[in-house]
């Protein structure tokens, strides 16, 4: 199994993916694989509540597009992280579909994600970073995941592509997110 990290900003190489690459840094350092998975440029529907998962029970969503394509690799998680850049004081429309429609799919088809661990890292300019990193936080609390934690909020400061390079406290809060994130795994396989 794999630790997956979502970046859920439209920029591949953007913030996001910097934050994301530092965590697993460190978790390649003890030993796991991992995989980062961009979303940038992929459409994606949101949930329309149309009831599939619940009906069928079989792990799926009826949409046809990359987030149904996620969901099955979230289930077999060793571990997730979510990353977001703040959009207008939240999560990206992408990420919070991500978040909706694998939920209802997970919470339907017996729970695959329960006690996984997980994180969410964010990226903002100036203000909306704590409410992202809750918004996401919400998404393992309801679908009983292990919140994994840092030194600080796993938040960076950045605008424009690369200024969180910049923000050595996120670089090292990263970095203990990700130690954290291996100690909790070790701890589990016991």
């Amino acid at each position: 199994m794999t630790i997956i990290a979502i970046n859920g900003s439209p920029r591949a190489k953007g913030n996001t993916s910097v934050m994301l690459e530092w965590a697993l840094e460190e978790l390649t350092k003890e030993g796991f694989n991992s995989e980062l998975i961009s979303t940038a440029s992929e459409p994606a529907q949101g949930c329309t509540a149309c009831g599939h998962c619940f009906k069928a029970q079989d792990g799926t969503c009826r949409h046809d597009d990359s987030i149904s394509a996620i969901i099955p690799k979230l289930a077999r998680a060793r571990a997730i992280i979510l990353g977001s850049p703040v959009y207008f004081a939240d999560l990206t429309p992408w990420l919070k579909a991500l978040i909706d429609r694998a939920g209802f799919v997970m919470l339907s088809s017996g729970n695959p994600l329960r006690r996984k661990p997980g994180a969410a890292v964010v990226v903002g300019r100036r203000a909306g970073m704590v409410h992202t990193f809750d918004s996401i936080n919400h998404f393992f609390g309801i679908t009983e995941m292990i919140t994994v934690g840092s030194s600080y909020w796993n938040l960076g400061v950045g605008l424009d592509e690369g200024a969180v390079n910049e923000d050595a406290e996120a670089r090292a809060t990263m970095a203990n997110l990700g130690k954290n994130m291996a100690w909790l795994l070790k701890k589990l396989a016991h």
